[in-house]
């Protein structure tokens, strides 16, 4: 058995970013040629000369792509090809001329692709290159459809408000059209923070017949601006310093399933301009590609912020703003919602005592039942979710009450009142100045009062030229 050693001092600095090949071949030069050639595009390789050696090494080096010759000293290499295959291994089989039968087994059996001998290394490394983005892009796709079959389980609006209901409507209408077009229409989910937006794009989602695809949700507000590009379109391996594979975007991972673009008016000017040709020529091309590949996804788009506003203060492309808002969804916020906070409590209280393991069935004392109902709740169902597991967590009873709900005691100075000649400007300005002043200057506070984003508060702060001020002691 001869192992490879590996001579390329990038290899083992890097081996945690790269693939592994093992090759399993019996002519030893051609081999090492294979492997001068592999290494030196950055791949960690070891050789074999038999089958029982390949299964030896591939118990410790777990390959993530094999290069199988078919012909073997100890048997038929088709044996090895059954087992890796079972095992999720990527692979490449190698043939003579001639042995057409073997090839055509092999591509049955789960092979990713084929060579004829003499095999050109150019094309060798194209093959294994195309292997290895098919490897990261199942296993993409393997996680995300695990994943979102756990977190679309029991997901549903709650809510018997005429507002509500309004809403429910909405997402119907828009599940029956989606389920008579083949390009499904792009629609955009608006309200406050915390008022359910991520939930109704996965009910969508979840209304369409091809609802077992996968569901990629994207926050556009938490990707760093350096990797957001990457991140939604992909690269091929040396676009960009530090781009070592080839990786696939998310926009293509989502398949012909559901893309949910979170906080879309974070995203930046520049990849509002990509993003909308994607959705108008319904394909995509990765970063330092000349290739376009198809996009069948469907779209869904969600912000708590004015993006027609934006667009007039060109902020946000105007052409992306009507390409998105072919369909619209306006979540309200709790306060409009009424009835439905108490609705809402009681369900997040058995939900918590079910994953918890604590009392069966939670009751609200007549105290807190009256605050759940008259608090204006900021933070939207985000925040009343909260708010109830930790009163949950917390209670020493069997049931909750107004104290352990912790909410604030309404103050006199929390309503500004605004004279109805004053400009929106200076009304906008009074009031960012009086959250700040009950938040005591924390502006994540302050961003929770006023039920929006701690983004959107800069931003805002940044307008109307506030700075804040705090004391040191120093």
């Amino acid at each position: 058995m001869q192992l490879a050693q590996h001579s390329n001092s990038e290899v083992s600095t890097q081996a945690n970013q790269q693939s592994k090949l093992l090759i399993v071949e019996d002519e030893v030069l051609f081999a090492k040629a294979v492997m001068r050639k592999l290494q030196k595009a950055g791949y960690i390789c070891e050789h074999v000369e038999n089958l029982n050696d390949a299964r030896t090494v591939s118990k410790q080096f777990i390959p993530d792509i094999v290069l199988l010759d078919m012909r073997l000293p100890d048997g038929n290499g088709m044996d090895l090809l059954l087992e890796f295959v079972a095992k999720s291994i990527a692979v490449i089989v190698m043939t003579a001329h001639g042995e057409i039968s073997d090839t055509v087994n092999a591509i049955k059996h789960g092979a990713v692709d084929y060579l004829k001998k003499p095999i050109d290394l150019e094309e060798l490394l194209l093959s294994v290159q195309k292997a290895e983005t098919a490897v990261i892009q199942s296993n993409s796709l393997v996680y995300s459809r695990q994943r979102n079959a756990h977190a679309t389980e029991g997901v549903e609006l709650l809510g018997d408000s005429p507002a509500m209901q309004s809403v429910k409507a909405q997402v119907k209408r828009i599940a029956d059209l989606v389920a008579a077009d083949t390009v499904p229409p792009t629609v955009l989910i608006s309200g406050e923070t915390g008022t359910g937006k991520d939930v109704a794009a996965r009910l969508l989602h979840l209304s369409c017949t091809n609802n077992e695809k996968p569901f990629v949700h994207i926050d556009c507000a938490s990707l760093p601006d350096e990797l957001m590009e990457s991140e939604l379109f992909g690269h091929e391996r040396g676009a960009f310093t530090g781009a070592l594979l080839t990786r696939p975007g998310l926009i293509e991972a989502a398949e012909d399933g559901t893309l949910f673009l979170d906080e879309i008016g974070e995203l930046p000017l520049p990849l509002q301009a990509k993003l909308l040709n994607v959705l108008e020529r319904r394909v995509v091309r990765r970063i330092g590609s000349t290739k376009e590949r198809p996009v069948l996804a469907r779209f869904i788009a969600a912000t708590n912020r004015d993006l027609h506003e934006m667009t007039l203060t060109g902020r946000f492309r105007q052409d992306l703003y009507y390409r998105l808002n072919v369909m619209n969804v306006n979540l309200p916020p709790l306060r409009e919602r009424e009835g439905d906070s108490m609705l809402l409590a009681e369900h997040f209280a058995a939900q918590t005592s079910k994953r918890y393991g604590l009392i069966a069935s939670p009751t609200f004392s007549e105290g807190a039942v009256n605050v759940i109902n008259t608090y204006q709740w900021p933070g939207n169902v985000r925040e009343l979710r909260h708010q109830v597991s930790r009163a949950m967590l917390l209670c020493h009873e069997s049931r909750i009450t107004e104290s352990d709900l912790a909410l604030p005691m309404p103050s006199n100075n929390k309503v500004v009142e605004i004279d109805s000649q004053m400009p929106l400007d200076q009304a906008e300005k009074v009031i960012l100045l009086r959250a700040l002043a009950e938040a005591k200057n924390n502006v994540s506070e302050a961003s929770r009062l006023l039920g929006i984003t701690r983004m959107t508060m800069r931003y805002r702060l940044e307008k109307h030229q506030i700075i804040i001020r705090t004391t040191s002691n120093s």
